[in-house]
């Protein structure tokens, strides 16, 4: 048995590719779900993941932003994910952490922790206060995605094979490949 077929190895899958922006929990709930894991199990493994580089995000962004600014391809791209984190961050402007906390847990693309964590250090919301309300926001947002997930689960599970398929085409991922050995042919969740 290979490990990425074991539980262990289905939630650390489960956690990075809930660490990985864009797709955050929204896209690894479903997946640890599709892989075989319970799904209140694949939505714990989905949080922590998500969680694991907000604290990095505000501490280090600034600093990150500011190194790569000095390089003429990359300025214009901070700049405009800055912008883009002040747009985003209006909601929180307003209603700070509450907005923040809001912010995060609407499950849509755009939203989430590490948006979250961008919106809070252009902010200049503090670690200690911005963490929470983040946390509080990934926690609601997993809570949903598992519900929605529960709820529709072969059209979730369609959708994560068809992610999870290509993934393994066009970049020969490692995490997902035990996806594509396993289901490859077969209808996702025995459906």
């Amino acid at each position: 048995m290979a490990f990425w077929e074991t539980v262990l190895g289905k939630y650390i899958m489960t956690m990075a590719i809930a660490a990985v922006p864009v797709v955050e929990l929204r896209g690894a709930i479903p997946a640890g779900i599709a892989a075989g894991l319970d799904p209140w199990l694949a939505c714990g493994a989905a949080i922590f993941g998500n969680l694991l580089p907000v604290p990095f995000i505000i501490l280090l962004v600034r600093q990150v932003f500011d190194r790569l600014r000095k390089h003429a391809f990359f300025a214009p791209k901070i700049d405009a994910l800055e912008r883009r984190a002040h747009l985003k961050g209006r909601l929180v402007r307003k209603y700070r952490l509450l907005g923040l906390m809001l912010f995060v847990a609407i499950p849509l693309p755009g939203t989430g922790a590490w948006t979250g964590a961008l919106v809070a250090d252009v902010l200049d919301l503090r670690l200690r206060t911005a963490l929470p309300a983040i946390a509080l926001g990934v926690l609601i947002a997993g809570i949903i995605t598992t519900t929605v997930t529960l709820q529709f689960p072969q059209r979730s599970a369609y959708g994560i094979h068809a992610l999870l398929t290509d993934l393994c085409k066009t970049t020969g991922g490692v995490i997902p490949v035990f996806w594509q050995r396993q289901h490859h042919g077969k209808q996702p969740l025995g459906f």
